[in-house]
């Protein structure tokens, strides 16, 4: 069966006149037909039967993890279902007033979050990353927090590889940087030491312990700031010495950047002029709190011949907020399968 290439569209003939749209955006797959836009499920977790039609019924049920019927079709998934979320420690954004000296200090990776459970590795939101059994060979069986990374400014490249559910080949391009071990006691440096001992000793083949550096005061982390967003690289972490790991967001670990990001939902689509007409010029998205803005930078070509789906999360960046709460400068980063919004 034929498969659509990252940044593809295929029409495909339906009932109407109009043919509807096949894309594949960084692994996930969504139709322009209204079965597939009317689903309560998450983007990545929609099929309908022109996917299935091009695809073929097994290959789509393997995508989304789900058993094909006797007639052909695939069961739909639950979302009751779905794991709990991962319990993970989430950063606040640091704040002048908060003197670094004596932190912990480590880049800020622009990858995909990942916890590992002692036998396979979930996103924030509890869903499966399906990792080849290599990939996760000599991994221990204590859970472990970290990133699967693939390099700077290589974000959406991450995301199309892990998110995926073949298990392939490209996973050799990725490594499991661990920056925690959550479910030990004692502190943060002693947590520190099991991971080094443990990644020194066993050396599994696709992770290794993120390196961290105390913090002599501001002068240091904002020369390192500087030193890490020249490379490429996206910020930095702070972690308060001496401090338990605990779940949700906690001020023992900040985020320090330059610039700021946040996630919005794809509501609409800006039509291109000049070069880009007949594309995408931007995304129409809405922040959590209602408030609405464009997104017109930092689309590929190909992101503008098939953007993101109606309805999916994106990660973008921005300088500030003005007066009125809208994000000033925002570029897009990428799809987000992480993060959900509530429903209003």
């Amino acid at each position: 069966m034929p498969d659509i290439a990252d940044g593809e569209i295929v029409e495909i003939q339906g009932s109407g006149t109009k043919p509807y749209q096949l894309k594949n955006v960084g692994g996930v797959y969504s139709c322009s037909c209204p079965a597939w836009r009317n689903q309560s499920l998450g983007i990545d977790q929609r099929t309908c039967k022109h996917l299935r039609a091009y695809r073929g019924a097994e290959v789509e049920a393997a995508r989304i993890g789900s058993p094909v019927s006797s007639s052909g079709n695939i069961s739909p998934k639950k979302e009751s279902n779905k794991p709990n979320a991962a319990p993970v420690l989430l950063a606040e954004r640091w704040e002048s007033t908060t003197n670094p000296e004596g932190w912990w200090m480590s880049e800020k990776l622009d990858g995909v979050r990942a916890y590992w459970d002692g036998k396979k590795f979930l996103s924030r939101l509890g869903n499966e990353y399906h990792a080849p059994d290599w990939f996760k060979e000599k991994l221990p069986e204590t859970p472990l927090d970290g990133e699967l990374w693939l390099g700077r400014k290589k974000f959406q490249q991450t995301v199309s590889i892990v998110r995926r559910q073949d298990k392939n080949d490209e996973w050799k391009k990725i490594k499991l940087v661990v920056f925690d071990a959550p479910s030990l006691p004692g502190t943060f440096e002693e947590r520190i030491e099991w991971c080094k001992q443990y990644m020194n000793e066993h050396q599994p083949p696709y992770a290794h312990w993120h390196e961290h550096v105390l913090c002599d005061g501001i002068t240091h982390l904002k020369t390192e700031l500087a030193r890490v967003e020249e490379l490429g690289g996206e910020g930095l972490m702070l972690r308060q010495p001496g401090s338990k790991y605990v779940e949700g967001r906690s001020s023992t670990l900040l985020k320090v950047k330059t610039f700021f990001d946040a996630e919005a939902r794809v509501v609409g689509y800006v039509p291109g002029a000049g070069k880009y007409k007949g594309k995408t010029g931007g995304l129409l998205v809405e922040l959590p709190n209602g408030t609405s803005f464009s997104v017109g930078t930092g689309l590929s070509d190909a992101e503008r011949d098939a953007p993101p789906p109606i309805g999916s999360i994106i990660t973008f960046r921005y300088q500030e907020l003005t007066d009125g709460g809208v994000p000033r400068f925002p570029s897009y980063v990428g799809l987000r399968d992480d993060v959900e919004f509530a429903d209003k």
